[in-house]
């Protein structure tokens, strides 16, 4: 495991990397949070090459905005150019999930394959964020022990920008053009509500939907075995399929 902090763009930002093989990258969510998502490139680093990064402001990354979808994803595709990747594997959690999506639709000819982890679609329900509110005050969700606070700004700046996004009325048939692998692994137990993702996976052709019966929004937490039987098959399906691209 290779720890670094890569010129990127005009800021610099830490960037970690492992094993060989076919690349994917993990995007964490928030946004505005540092990288947490460790746990799920051991899943898959016996497989393929992982890259994980914390965006701008975040973590171990210099605090250079802006920090908006356009400049995220920017970042993001730079990142695959300074490692020499043609083509890659988007991965996410949460808001992670959601900038992989939007690199998918956006840079799709860059995109081998993608890992929609927790995601929440692209709806902005004012019954979805009930839902989310009452089961995080009720305490049912299981928190993650972050290295960094999250970075507020980011979080304000990174979803106005993606609602901006969601707003494109082109935005449904972009999303059904999507036309490689397509997995989004849910938890049954998540607070926040999983219909839009089953609403995103029927627009995508040949996506799938996994529910982990009993897991929450950090699905490593109390069900990585079940994550890792979810996702390896996939990966390993997309790797093969790349080959030796790099």
């Amino acid at each position: 495991m290779t720890e670094q902090v890569r010129h990127i763009l005009d800021t610099r930002l830490w960037v970690c990397d492992e094993g060989t093989g076919p690349p994917v990258v993990l995007c964490s969510g928030g946004p505005g949070s540092g990288d947490y998502l460790e746990p799920v490139a051991s899943m898959v680093s016996d497989l393929t090459h992982v890259i994980r990064f914390e965006p701008r402001g975040c973590g171990r990354s210099d605090p250079d905005g802006p920090y908006d979808l356009a400049t995220s994803l920017a970042d993001l595709d730079a990142i695959r150019e300074s490692f020499g990747f043609e083509r890659w594997i988007v991965g996410g959690h949460s808001a992670g999930a959601f900038l992989a999506l939007a690199y998918c639709v956006e840079y799709p000819e860059r995109v081998a394959g993608v890992l929609y982890l927790s995601g929440a679609g692209i709806q902005n329900d004012r019954q979805w964020h009930a839902a989310y509110h009452e089961g995080k005050d009720a305490g049912r969700e299981l928190a993650i022990d972050e290295r960094f606070p999250p970075n507020m700004d980011v979080n304000r700046i990174g979803n106005e920008s993606a609602r901006a996004w969601c707003r494109d009325p082109r935005l449904p048939r972009r999303i059904a053009q999507i036309d490689v692998p397509f997995l989004a692994v849910q938890g049954s137990d998540d607070i926040r509500p999983n219909w839009p993702v089953e609403q995103l996976v029927h627009l995508i052709p040949g996506a799938r939907l996994e529910i982990i019966e009993g897991a929450g929004h950090y699905l490593w937490l109390a069900h990585a075995t079940e994550l890792r039987a979810a996702i390896r098959p996939f990966v390993r399906s997309v790797a093969n399929s790349m080959g030796d691209v790099q």
